[in-house]
């Protein structure tokens, strides 16, 4: 099967006042934390185990959490920052760094690894993803969803190959 890692360790600062005091990923959809729905995501199609990287007021996160065992997952954290007085100070190091320091200290990604941003909900069928990821024997997949013209400037463009490379991003 596959792991996953979330990303969850932005201060969302262009959603204030909604997250002044929550972390993005709390933020309620409907009484739920995005991040509730993107756990149980993953926890419908078998992805068991899951990081994620917390820093801005990251015991919220994990107190709400905790091991997963309520979703029947299981739920490690990694935190993007530095400890003083015992507490965590965010300290951003990029969607690529935080991955990488959790690469250096325990070698999560050793095997088939989804990475998602711990503030969107999705309906992605993990299973056809990861069929298409192997089937390919792809190094890294970037999943992708098709906007309008219009709204291209908001997100950017991936250009792939016929094959569905990627040749660039712009």
């Amino acid at each position: 099967m596959a792991k996953a890692m979330i990303l969850a360790a932005g201060q969302g600062t262009r959603v204030r006042p909604l997250t002044k005091q929550t972390p993005k990923p709390m933020v309620p959809i409907l009484g739920q934390p995005v991040l509730e729905y993107i756990i149980e995501h993953l926890a419908r199609h078998g992805i068991k185990e899951i990081m994620i990287n917390v820093a801005f007021n990251h015991w919220k996160i994990e107190n709400y959490f905790g091991d997963g065992h309520r979703w029947g997952v299981q739920i490690g954290y990694a935190y993007e920052g530095v400890r003083e007085h015992g507490e965590i100070l965010p300290r951003p190091v990029g969607s690529a760094g935080g991955m990488r320091r959790i690469q250096d200290f325990s070698g999560f990604f050793d095997e088939t690894t989804l990475v998602l941003c711990g503030d969107a909900i999705i309906d992605l069928d993990i299973g056809a993803a990861l069929a298409e990821h192997h089937a390919k024997q792809a190094m890294a997949s970037v999943v992708a969803l098709e906007v309008p013209e219009d709204q291209v400037q908001n997100y950017g463009i991936v250009v792939a190959d016929p094959d569905g490379r990627i040749t660039s991003f712009q």
